[in-house]
Formats: structure tokens, sequence, C-alpha cells
């Protein structure tokens, strides 16, 4: 069916080799009265996912090769705009939307790219990814501080691609899909800079929910509590960091931020969290970033 607006939506799942949380997820997917088709791009699993996607009433792109989720939600969003979709509901197979999320997040009209608040699945108080507020630098982790920061249900300009984001139609239009050759990590960063670029009207829905695992790694505090770093054990996931941020950064804020990231990066493999072997990586990712190569992180893929 379509909302009440007459709007066709459809939703994009990217997963990779986890078919037990895809398969809680698609099921939570079939309770959501307001989807019209659910898309699903596997991106090469070996676990199962394809065949089982098979046997299922879902659209499903099942690539040859592992794209990362930059990759998948490249082709999804594409695909899902081929299809006719007005709204396109995005998300990863570990995500689990609250069965109003889309109902909740479809009561705004007036909005471009806009989602829920992201909870982490072992304590629902908390954030799964700290956020920080607009206006200043303070830096939140839990949904207390969200709903009193929120003015008339929302958070503007803050929002967490892409775990069940709505994105318009008309700005997938105006701004093309994610950069599929950042594989994965920041590529939703570089997505949402871009929206806001080109003046798109963004906000998170404080009352909509999506639970999410979370990392205890991400947004480490470090330079005693004053700012913090998103560390991965992960070689491949940092290196993608390192040079998508680096990217990200030079393109949307600049060299000083670019700068500002590298001394972060030098400080907490130093100081903070002393990985000496993480430099020599992280300056090799941040040059093929700052040359346009996106071929690296091919060396870390399992």
């Amino acid at each position: 069916m379509t909302d009440r607006s007459g709007r066709r939506i459809v939703a994009v799942v990217v997963t990779f080799n986890r078919l037990g949380m895809l398969q809680r997820q698609l099921a939570r997917l079939a309770e959501v009265p307001e989807l019209d088709e659910v898309l699903v791009v596997d991106n090469a699993s070996t676990d199962g996912t394809g065949a089982w996607l098979r046997t299922q009433p879902v659209t499903a792109e099942l690539l040859t090769e592992n794209t990362g989720g930059a990759g998948g939600f490249s082709l999804g969003l594409e695909r899902a705009v081929e299809r006719g979709a007005d709204l396109v509901w995005l998300m990863d197979d570990d995500g689990l939307p609250e069965r109003d999320c889309l109902a909740l997040l479809l009561e705004r009209d007036d909005l471009d790219f806009w989602g829920p608040a992201v909870l982490a699945a072992q304590d629902p108080s908390r954030l799964c990814f700290p956020i920080r507020l607009p206006g200043g630098t303070r830096v939140v982790h839990d949904m207390a501080s969200v709903e009193r920061a929120a003015q008339d249900g929302i958070i503007r300009g803050v929002l967490i691609p892409f775990n069940g984001v709505l994105v318009t139609r008309d700005l997938v239009e105006r701004i093309g899909v994610p950069r599929a050759e950042f594989f994965i990590w920041g590529d939703d960063v570089e997505y949402l800079w871009r929206a806001e670029a080109a003046g798109a009207r963004i906000a998170t829905v404080v009352a909509a929910h999506v639970l999410h695992p979370a990392t205890d790694d991400l947004g480490t505090p470090m330079m005693f509590g004053r700012t913090t770093y998103n560390h991965s054990p992960s070689d491949l996931k940092h290196y993608c960091m390192a040079r998508n941020n680096t990217v990200n950064l030079r393109r949307y804020r600049g060299w000083p931020h670019v700068l500002m990231f590298w001394v972060k990066t030098l400080w907490f493999y130093t100081l903070t969290r002393r990985v000496p072997r993480r430099l020599p990586l992280s300056a090799r990712a941040a040059c093929a970033g700052l040359r346009g190569d996106f071929t690296g992180h091919r060396k870390y893929l399992a």
C-alpha cells in the first residue's frame, strides 16, 4: 500500500553474511503496513543468504562480489528510484526498527532526509552512536538528552544514516546516490554532507526508534575528554575510515579539519590507545584518499 499522501515507499536493506539478523529484520518489515516493497541488496554473502532470499516475497539484488555498505546502498537507492519509489527507507541488516517507526517518520511531510533515534540494543536508554547537538560542541550519549534537546519532536540538522532513514525521490534526483567506491565507513557522512550542501531539510524524529547493536569503541573519549575518536579493532574498517574521512573533510570542511583529524589520529594511537602500527596504515589510507585511490582496502578483505 502507499501512504496516505499516495507516496510509494520502498525499504532498501543491505546485507552481508548476517542471515539470522536479516531474517529477524525482514520479519519486522513484514509487519509494517506502510511499505510497498522491500528491496534487499546481498553483498555476495557466503552463509546461504542468497538462496534464502530466493524463497522470500522481497525483491533481491544478489551481487557476485562484496561492494561494501557503500556499494550496496548506492545500488539499492538507484534501483528503488527506478522502481518508482517516492520515498526510500534505508537500513543495514543489523538494525531493528520498532513497529511504529515508519509511521512516526511519515507524520513529517516537511523534510527531505530524516530518520529515527538509533538506540543501543543492549540498553535502549542509550544512543548507539553519540551525536553532537546543533549549535555547539556538546556530544550526547543518552536518549534523555536527545529528548530534552528536541524542538517540535525533532532535532534539525542531525541524522544517523543509514539506520532507518527516509530520503525523498526529489533529493536523490538532485544529489545522486552514495559513493560506491567508499566501500564502508564515511559513505553515510558524505551523503549527509552532500545533502546539507544542497539545502536539504534534515532531522531526527526522536519518537521514532531503531535498535542497533552498540560498539563500545565508537566515540572513545580522548584529549582529556574534550573530544572522541571512532576506533575500530578492524584494520579494514580503520583504513576505510582514515581514507574516507580525509576525503570528506577535505571536500566539505577544509584543510584545518583534515589536519585536526590527523592530529587526533596521531594522539589516539600514541597516547590514548597505543597501537603504533595504526599510524603508517592511517597515513597510507589518507594519502590514497587524497590521490583518489579507492582500491587499497581490498588487501584487508578476508
